[in-house]
């Protein structure tokens, strides 16, 4: 292409042609560009021609392509060396010189001018090279002067200080150690042709690197640029670095216990530093010859800590000169700092998500069935909030199910969270009944959290929400209570849907609103119900009202078949529910009821009168027989429930209730009454008369305990079968 442009009229010139004008200052025919491409043959770019108005090696070149309506290039004009490897052919849909991820965004932009005529001035923009190496420009998208139709995109090749400071910028952009390591690698690649970044095996894994490591070296590849296929046994990210080679690179920039830069002009130095074929195929791309630039990522203080290495390879006939091994080290230590803030914030997301999985549930029991996911906003932990679901087995046979929402995110969040999370499981295990968890649970709120220090680290514990369900697999219904918790959604056998009728009530630790008790709700959930608690992030929509989220809720986990994996269908609710841009946690608890079979419970309801005991061991013996339980067993079954009635008619009023249960390996005897009293197991003289009944029982089950009821107590016990 002739890169020398007519000269326009100043009444009729088009964008295209005033930018292609400007180029003859820096592009005359035959002169500097034709200098500069047998310069860049040679590897040396250092010089220039007597004159040059630059000064120096050209750093800024200014380019110009054409497009049409279709976003086609028409004309171009990119003759410079800078350019090299752009293929802006006539032809060509220009979106093919951007990365993937910048097509929809530029392809925004150049419609916008074209319907507009307002032109983008100064966007910086990254062009894709042939080879797959990228190109920082500085890019001006202009409209079409005059008759003409279409638009120019100027482009500036930014210089290399521009260009540094573009590298952090974009180095900056991301907590993850693994895209940080990746941005820094793809700025490196402007010097060469294969960059590398390798990290302390500490650094990868969030630990803290102090001093220097003694004995102790192990580097593991963390980014590598270009993508494409490498030889056999090279050295490609979440690989560790052979043990030589990470010695010796460990080594070279700790020379003289200071982090220093060090060079290997070409392959065969490469070969006698490293000494062996294996190390030599796992380090250096390829067959030619090529030499390196080891730069240290250096953490400054006293001494300096060396977080890893970052490589840079090259052609052995293009050797790195002073100058750009000066904003090589520039680079690397200017970012440094971001490598170290990543590896911080992937200790704490670790944490973390160590304490919010601890808290998923793990798996349900025989007479429920879970699936839950948990979904956090961002990959970093200060995206990570304090979205939270548990469910537990009961020691009386029924199972708990706990979702809840601590405003904010971060550590923080997630540590008040396992707080609240902990103690429900404790209290709920005591037997205390929904409501009165959550009376507790909104006192240590208000204890626990100090407002103004939480909101300045990103959460609050004031305002949490919770719900709380107990399902009861043998009276097969849901009792649950709720603060400040959007309700739960329940979908019957029968196909009937929607959320459950739960009266609203203020948030944990809300002194601002009327102090009301918690009210307590009780629905039917027959076999094969489907239960699904879950948090705002779920249902949240700033397009839509909150109840149309629940609506599309109610309307996805209907669609879920009795046979479907319940796992795999809560991930294929969240995944068509869960907004693209997520801005809270997504947590989702499916809970699918199964129940006791009505051949494995039996409940019998005997005045409390001296005969009491007698006859419920006459029902209960008939029932074990019918069961076929061992005879020890039995017998133990028996004396059990004849203590545990007999204490009921002597220290309760009212009808005793009886319930036995075959539930997995053991049988559970549960006897209701009407008082309100703890039985307690004390120590006792030998000669006492009272309290005996209790230590039987504690000799005879595996485990016992005390629940209260509206009406009294039921005293539970567990023998294995």
């Amino acid at each position: 292409m002739d890169s020398t442009p007519a000269t326009p009229s100043s009444s009729s010139a088009s964008a295209f042609d005033l930018v292609s004008s400007a180029l003859g200052r820096y592009i005359p025919r035959g002169g500097a560009a034709g200098d500069a491409r047998s310069a860049d043959a040679r590897g040396d770019r250092g010089t220039r021609a007597p004159g040059d108005p630059a000064g120096g090696r050209q750093e800024q070149i200014l380019g110009a392509v054409n497009l049409d309506g279709e976003l086609t290039v028409t004309r171009c004009n990119l003759d410079a060396p800078v350019f090299a490897g752009l293929d802006a052919r006539v032809g060509r849909p220009f979106v093919e010189l951007l990365p993937p991820g910048d097509v929809p965004t530029v392809t925004r932009r150049l419609r916008q001018v074209l319907e507009t005529g307002e032109a983008h001035v100064a966007r910086i923009q990254r062009l894709r090279r042939g080879d797959g190496s990228e190109l920082v420009v500085s890019m001006s998208i202009l409209p079409a002067a005059g008759p003409e139709e279409g638009l120019t995109v100027s482009v500036i090749a930014m210089a290399r200080r521009l260009h540094l400071y573009a590298a952090e910028t974009a180095i900056g952009t991301s907590l993850d150690i693994c895209e940080t390591a990746q941005s820094l690698a793809e700025s490196l690649l402007a010097w060469g042709e294969v960059a590398a970044v390798d990290l302390d095996f500490a650094v990868w894994t969030g630990e803290g690197v102090t001093g220097q490591a003694k004995g102790r070296i192990r580097l593991r590849r963390a980014a590598l640029v270009p993508d494409r296929a490498w030889p056999e046994d090279y050295v490609t990210p979440g690989e560790d670095l052979p043990g030589d080679a990470s010695r010796l690179l460990a080594q070279a920039v700790l020379r003289d216990d200071a982090p220093q830069t060090i060079v290997i002009p070409d392959r065969e130095a490469v070969e006698r530093v490293l000494g062996s074929p294996r190390v030599v195929r796992a380090l250096v791309p390829g067959d030619r010859s090529a030499g390196v630039a080891c730069i240290p990522l250096v953490l400054d203080g006293t001494p300096p800590v060396v977080l890893g290495v970052a490589e840079v390879w090259r052609r052995a006939d293009h050797p790195f000169r002073d100058g750009e091994l000066f904003d090589l080290q520039e680079l690397v230590a200017r970012t440094a700092h971001h490598v170290d803030l990543a590896r911080q914030h992937q200790r704490e997301h670790t944490q973390v998500l160590a304490l919010q999985r601890r808290l998923l549930p793990r798996t349900g029991g025989d007479t429920v069935e879970i699936a839950s996911i948990y979904q956090p906003a961002t990959p970093d932990s200060a995206g990570v909030g304090g979205d939270w679901v548990n469910s537990f087995p009961l020691p009386d046979g029924r199972t708990a199910l706990v979702v809840g929402d601590v405003v904010g995110h971060g550590l923080g969040a997630a540590a008040t969270m396992g707080q609240l999370s902990m103690e429900a499981r404790a209290l709920l295990s005591a037997g205390l009944a929904p409501d009165e968890v959550l009376e507790h649970l909104d006192e240590t709120v208000s204890l626990l959290d100090d407002a103004e220090s939480g909101l300045t680290a990103g959460y609050s514990a004031l305002g949490s929400t919770c719900c709380i369900a107990l399902y009861d697999p043998v009276g097969h219904h849901v009792t649950l209570s709720s603060a400040g918790h959007l309700p739960p959604v329940l979908i019957r056998p029968d196909g009937r849907a929607g959320p459950l009728a739960v009266r609203p009530h203020p948030g944990l630790g809300a002194e601002f609103a009327l102090r009301e008790p918690f009210d307590v709700h009780t629905f039917e959930a027959p076999p094969g119900s489907l239960l699904a608690l879950y948090t705002d992030g779920l249902v949240e929509d700033p397009a839509v009202p909150i109840d149309e989220g629940i609506g599309r809720l109610a309307d996805a986990v209907s669609a879920v078949h009795p046979w479907d994996r319940l796992q795999q269908a809560a991930r294929h609710v969240v995944a068509a529910l869960a907004p693209a841009h997520q801005r809270d946690d997504v947590t989702l608890l499916l809970a699918r009821m199964i129940g006791y079979r009505k051949g494995d419970t039996a409940t019998w309801r005997l005045p409390a009168r001296y005969d009491a005991p007698a006859r419920a061991r006459a029902q209960v013996s008939a029932l074990l027989r019918q069961w076929r339980t061992r005879d020890d067993t039995r017998e133990a079954v028996l004396v059990l429930v004849s203590e545990l009635v007999t204490n009921a008619v002597c220290f309760a009023t009212g009808p005793v209730t009886v319930r036995l249960i075959r539930a997995g390996h053991g049988l559970l005897c549960e006897v209701g009454d009407t008082g309100n009293g703890r039985p307690r197991l004390r120590r006792g003289g030998p000669l006492d008369d009272a309290g005996r009944g209790l230590h039987v029982v504690h000799r005879l089950t595996t485990r016992w305990g005390v629940r209260w009821t509206d009406t009294g107590k039921v005293v539970w016990a567990e023998v294995a079968r």
